[in-house]
């Protein structure tokens, strides 16, 4: 992002604290400074001494974030008080490029602060998470509301094509006066006052749903007292819920934490019917309950405020605004494509669900198949038919050797990377990991942070950011990180993985990449900072190596014996490929046309009832097969409401429709090559934003993306690449 416009999205999707009603987990983010905050500089203050600027958090303490934060503001304010106030012609340097160089301290903050609100948050920073939020509101509608600067800003545009610019520096002065638009720079000064006003309530409930979420999450984990109840667990998998029970104060019991999907990855091995039954409904019902950490009254407000400020800035809908510059363009293009998948995705979905059925009867269950049945049910028949058995594969998948001798080891074949682990670089929690980057001719590139484990102060899912964004202009490297929250073992267990969490760490390193290979001189358009249709598209495209045969025979190895996985078992894992698809794709275009639904409302209409918007949304849409309820429900499904895909979730659709289309690409031309890895990192992966993504795929594809190669990918259609 530019200095001009701080991280209110990350920093609202990265804030989460606990309600009254839940024990607060502090976990400090590193050790903290014993020095008092106040007699000693900010460690913010100037750049970090550490290699790549890295964080210092063995200096940083929580009580440095929010002195940080507001000064990072006076700071900033100023600087765009200086450009304002000159008395010479707006220039690209002058101007543009002077507010590229604003907000440096500001950044450095908010960038620590996001990532650890987000993965290792404590009672401390939810409190100036609370405070800050709304001031860093009001902040970036300080500048981007500021008539001088929008001014100055216009006039360049306006001569854009007169000024000599190279097609970077034109691009940033297109985008800049694209975004100064688009958070209300052309409207009047009452217009300005309500935006303003509706930006302030959106940031404050952004805020709040965050917060009810961690704390729904963690205050509706199954906790089990017998351990018979259990059964179909594995001993490690039986140890690792003891641990967490202990963790939470409850020794002799057993806790199962939730993942922030409504599917949890236990109900694929539970045999108690009854307890993956409980498990399902603390899921689906964590944050509906009516007690503090209910989330429906903020959604049906926050749609409502979306609405409005879309109305205000000249937009029918909020959707209308948020995809106006991503690459679908329009809410059409994008429920198009979600519509054209629907039909074949649910046929598959009733199809599995039938065969299902008749394992149950043949089974004598007597029961109808239910949500909280499927995984259980799919694993059996995925066992029958393809004889894969869970609990015979994670041994195969140990989480070290997934990431140095599968992730690592493919990035050296496609790129020719190498990598070496450094414990002289503090971290903010044990279980973080520090890698430093080496490009193909030995030269420094990045480093990687990564932080796999689950805990409760962790929001859920798995991402990708940056501690340090990659520049020309400032000379900086990318300082980058992974999260994901992988089920920790007890201790002196190893951490094994299933192929979905293997083929996870592939798809957050491809965000890793794309952040790593920047080669961009502004940093506005480094890295990542590209649509929200294309983010997913490197990332997405990574994941196709987990299983390529010289990478997965590097890393699939028994972590006891060190023998590699059985060929014959290789074998059955690729063919049920596309095993359940029909349920994966089902419940994620449930999620993301319920997105749509909710972001496609009009200006003027009352607060909707979350439960009718749902079930209206996946009939409209036809989408609404019983048993399988959409990936995120309404009042959990946290990248909408304080994450940054809201009207967007249909987002990772369209980038796969691309990379499939791209890995196409690489099975026409001789794969996994280094020439081939070397073109993809050339046209697209070390572009940024510095051109249009449509440009950028059609310079290494030749063409448009087709849409064949993902129904192929996903099962929906007979084919091979």
């Amino acid at each position: 992002m530019s200095r001009f416009r701080p991280f209110i999205l990350t920093f609202a999707a990265a804030t989460l604290a606990c309600s009254q009603n839940i024990t607060t987990v502090r976990v400090e983010p590193a050790p903290p400074s014993t020095e008092s905050s106040a007699a000693r500089p900010n460690p913010f203050s100037a750049p970090s001494t550490l290699p790549f600027l890295a964080p210092q958090f063995d200096r940083i303490a929580n009580a440095d974030y929010e002195p940080a934060i507001e000064e990072g503001m006076r700071q900033h304010l100023a600087q765009v008080q200086a450009i304002t106030q000159q008395t010479t012609a707006p220039t690209f340097d002058n101007t543009i490029l002077a507010l590229e160089r604003a907000g440096a301290m500001l950044t450095r903050v908010q960038r620590v602060f996001g990532a650890l609100t987000q993965a290792n948050t404590n009672d401390s920073l939810q409190r100036v998470r609370n405070i800050e939020s709304p001031r860093l509101a009001a902040h970036n509608d300080a500048i981007q509301l500021n008539p001088v600067l929008f001014a100055r800003i216009k006039s360049l545009y306006d001569r854009r094509n007169q000024l000599g610019l190279d097609a970077e520096q034109q691009r940033l002065v297109e985008r800049d006066y694209r975004d100064f638009v688009r958070a209300g720079a052309l409207l009047s000064e009452p217009a300005k006052v309500q935006l303003r006003a509706l930006n302030q309530e959106s940031s404050k409930l952004s805020t709040a749903f965050a917060d009810k979420v961690l704390a729904a999450t963690k205050a509706n984990a199954l906790v089990i007292e017998d351990r018979a109840l259990l059964a179909g667990l594995s001993d490690n998998e039986i140890a690792a819920a003891a641990d967490a029970a202990k963790m939470r104060g409850m020794p002799g019991k057993y806790v199962i934490p939730l993942q922030n999907t409504t599917q949890q990855p236990a109900q694929a091995s539970l045999q108690n019917r009854a307890v993956r039954q409980r498990l399902y409904d603390a899921s689906i019902h964590r944050a509906d309950r009516g007690d503090s950490n209910d989330t429906r009254a903020i959604v049906q407000r926050l749609a409502q405020i979306r609405a409005e400020r879309a109305a205000l800035l000249g937009y029918p809908t909020h959707a209308a605004f948020a995809l106006d510059n991503q690459m679908a363009k329009t809410p059409e293009a994008a429920i198009g494509l979600l519509s054209q998948l629907a039909p074949p995705a649910t046929a598959k979905a009733r199809a599995e669900a039938a065969r299902m059925q008749a394992l149950i009867d043949k089974q004598g269950g007597g029961f109808k198949l239910a949500p909280w049945d499927w995984q259980y049910y799919a694993e059996q028949v995925r066992q029958a038919e393809y004889d894969l058995d869970a609990s015979k594969i994670k041994p195969y998948f140990e989480l070290d050797r997934v990431l140095k001798d599968g992730v690592f080891f493919a990035a050296n074949k496609m790129y020719g990377l190498t990598f070496k682990e450094r414990k002289d670089l503090p971290v903010y929690h044990p279980d973080v990991r520090v890698f430093e980057v080496f490009d193909a001719d030995g030269s420094h590139l990045a480093l990687f942070y990564c932080d796999y484990f689950k805990r409760d102060n962790k929001a859920g899912g798995a991402w990708m950011s940056n501690f340090v964004g990659q520049s020309g202009l400032e000379g900086t490297k990318p300082v980058v990180y992974n999260v994901a929250n992988f089920p920790k073992p007890a201790p002196g267990q190893p951490a094994l993985l299933t192929f979905d969490d293997a083929r996870t760490m592939f798809h957050e390193f491809g965000h890793a990449l794309h952040g790593m290979f920047s080669n961009v001189k502004y940093p506005s358009l480094s890295g990542t900072s590209v649509p929200r249709d294309f983010v997913e598209m490197p990332s997405q495209f990574n994941e196709h190596w987990a299983l390529e045969p010289t990478v997965f025979a590097n890393y699939a190895k028994h972590y006891q014996t060190g023998e590699p996985m059985p060929q014959a078992l290789v074998d059955r894992i690729k063919k049920a490929g596309t095993f359940n698809q029909g349920f994966a794709t089902t419940e994620y275009l449930a999620a993301a046309l319920l997105d749509l639904a909710w972001h496609t409302q009009l200006a003027g209409m009352p607060k909707q009832d979350v439960d009718t918007v749902e079930r209206e949304a996946l009939a409209r849409f036809k989408v609404d097969v019983p048993e399988v309820p959409p990936r995120y429900r309404t009042t959990y499904f946290s990248h909408i409401w304080s994450g940054g895909y809201s009207a967007a979730y249909y987002a990772y659709m369209w980038s796969e429709l691309i990379d499939h289309d791209a890995y196409y690409w690489f099975v026409e031309n001789g794969g996994m090559t280094r020439a081939n890895g070397q073109r993809f990192r050339d046209l697209v992966l070390s572009r940024g934003s510095s051109e249009d993504p449509a440009a950028l795929f059609r310079a290494f594809r030749g063409r448009d993306p087709k849409i064949e190669p993902l129904l192929i990918e996903r099962g929906l259609k007979d084919g091979t690449p």
